[in-house]
This record gives C-alpha cells, structure tokens and sequence, in this order.
C-alpha cells in the first residue's frame, strides 16, 4: 500500500480511469454484438439504427481515450463493412 498521499490519489484515480475506459470500451462491445444480430436478422432498418449509435459510440470513446483513434477508425471500417451486407 502508498504510503505517500499522492500516490494514494493517484491510485484512486487510477482505478476510477480504468472503470470508465472499461464502460466505454464495453458498450463499444454491446452495440457491436448489436448490429450483428440485426444483421443477421437481415432487418435494414434496425441495422441502420444501430450503426448510427455504435459510430457514435465509438467516437465518444477515442475523444475520451478510451481507445487508440486508429482503433476506432479500424472498428468503424468493420462495422460499415458489417452494415454493408443487409440490404
């Protein structure tokens, strides 16, 4: 355990950090399993939806850094590539 205040501080906010990447990164995770099932289903409409949010999603994360913004542009990409295939 710290025994320096600051590093009690710093270990706090650490893991407050990693709690907050982790619900950015997670609903990253939840929209993508999303848009797959819509996809699947071979509902357009419901697919739409869902890429719009997940875009949205996504670049909430990399303005916060929760994610590398070349990661989110990779995770963009797949996800128009996925929405590309129902009609």
């Amino acid at each position: 355990m710290a025994n320096i205040h600051s590093q009690e501080k710093r270990i706090h906010r650490s893991e407050r950090e990693r709690l907050e990447n982790r619900q950015y990164t997670s609903s990253v995770r939840t929209y993508f399993r999303r848009l797959s099932a819509a996809v699947e289903a071979g509902d357009a409409e419901s697919a739409d939806a869902e890429h719009r949010v997940l875009a949205s999603r996504i670049d909430r994360a990399v303005r916060h850094g929760a994610i590398h913004r070349n990661n989110g542009a990779r995770k963009k990409a797949r996800a128009a590539r996925l929405r590309a295939r129902v009609s």
